[in-house]
């Protein structure tokens, strides 16, 4: 396989960008070597920059639930070329798509569009913080929620695959507002709550986790956050940015039956165009300006483009809810194929291969895993042609543009790479 293209790009790369990329995964640190440079995409397909062919199971971290390039959402893009990129203004558009979230996600009673999920949280917290009048925000060990500087405590894949403990540049101020919890604990928030019963506005968690590589949530646990949320006044957000849409229709709330007061989604509302939303009860987002007191603001929130695409991907959900048998039955076929000693964790179409032969269900157990098998195991499948998230830390998604034939491909390279990486 030639990669002189993307290791030129990539020495080019690191004399104008910190680390040759823009977001630190993509920099290959956790599997070694240097990162393919992409030149398109096509469905379940993408093209590096030496005309090399891999099987997407990133999707641009998720987002893109009906693959690259799908016809629907390139027609909407042309669509909303024609009108124009950016107004600065309100559009009969977003109204739109502002209903078809909320007709997705009933707990979602009021929708603010934002523009990352970075910006989605942040906004979501300051949002429980002017509601309570309280400071503490409860995390949990290996989840990520943006780079939000007080939430990157103990913050997930991208941290941990480059061995970072925490963020420099972040103040001890925000940090202090921040208590990182074992995952799958709900003794653990009880007792925090126990110990500052009137202080803490709000935990937030990934129902299921996707940064600490795919992680749900023990039976029960997701019902106890419910319920100590409400007994002590403070509120439960559901950071859905991986799980809207992807785990079922309605996200991970639908999943489990679980309503949260506030919930962030990201770019599979606007199909992988940059656009994210957070919302919730309405009592709560009516504090949001120009509504109440509680400031947040974007020149570019609700833009034509992204608005466009994500009506074309809600509206294709809506009218086809038969994709998540699909996406259901083809992620199951990829978890089967693994050996007995690689532990997978798997809900809907999101899904890790553990390199270890124990449960994985928090941080602990997570950072256990065979980081250097995992290497081993990303080139051997990198090789055959399937490209997988470069890290362990990391979920891989599956898409409506897999076929059965990339399915069967991907197990066949899976099973040859598994027996390299194990020896």
């Amino acid at each position: 396989m030639h990669t002189e293209q993307s290791q030129q790009l990539f020495e080019r790369a690191r004399l104008s960008i910190p680390g040759g990329v823009n977001s630190p995964v993509r920099a290959w640190r956790g599997v070694g070597g240097n990162p393919r440079f992409i030149a398109r995409g096509q469905g379940s397909r993408l093209f590096d920059a030496d005309g090399n062919e891999y099987i997407d199971y990133i999707g641009s971290w998720g987002p893109l639930l009906l693959g690259h390039r799908h016809p629907e959402i390139l027609a909407a893009l042309e669509e909303a070329m024609l009108r124009g990129t950016s107004f600065g203004a309100p559009t009969e558009q977003e109204v739109d798509l502002a209903e078809a979230v909320r007709a997705l996600v009933p707990s979602m009673e009021l929708v603010r569009l934002v523009n990352s999920g970075t910006e989605a949280t942040m906004s979501a917290l300051r949002v429980a913080r002017g509601f309570t009048g309280r400071d503490i925000t409860i995390k949990f060990e290996g989840c990520y929620h943006g780079h939000v500087d007080s939430l990157l405590v103990k913050a997930g894949s991208g941290v941990a695959t480059l061995g970072l403990p925490d963020s420099p540049g972040v103040p001890k101020g925000f940090s202090d507002t921040t208590m990182a919890l074992p995952f799958n604990d709900a003794q653990a928030v009880e007792d925090a709550f126990k110990a500052h019963p009137d202080k803490i506005a709000a935990v937030i968690v990934e129902p299921v986790c996707g940064n600490m590589g795919c992680i749900p949530p023990n039976p029960g646990y997701l019902e106890a956050l419910r319920e100590i949320t409400a007994r002590y006044g403070a509120l439960l957000i559901f950071d859905e940015v991986m799980t809207g849409f992807r785990v079922s229709p309605g996200g991970a709330q639908q999943l489990y039956g679980i309503k949260p007061d506030l919930t962030t989604l990201g770019k599979v509302v606007g199909g992988g165009l940059p656009i994210a939303v957070y919302g919730g009860r309405r009592d709560i987002m009516s504090h949001i300006a120009p509504s109440g007191p509680i400031y947040q603001a974007g020149t570019l929130s609700g833009n034509p483009l992204a608005v466009g695409a994500g009506l074309a991907m809600l509206r294709h959900i809506q009218s086809h809810p038969e994709i998540y048998e699909q996406l259901n039955a083809a992620t199951g076929r990829l978890a089967a194929c693994a050996p007995e000693s690689v532990t997978v964790n798997r809900i809907g179409s999101m899904m890790t291969w553990f390199f270890t032969d124990q449960p994985v269900t928090d941080w602990d157990s997570a950072k256990k895993c065979d980081t250097a098998k995992f290497g081993k195991f990303f080139h051997a499948m990198l090789e055959r042609g399937v490209y997988l998230p470069p890290s362990q830390f990391e979920a891989l998604f599956v898409s409506t543009a897999h076929s059965e034939a990339d399915i069967e491909r991907t197990v066949a390279a899976a099973k040859e790479s598994f027996a390299i990486a194990l020896g």
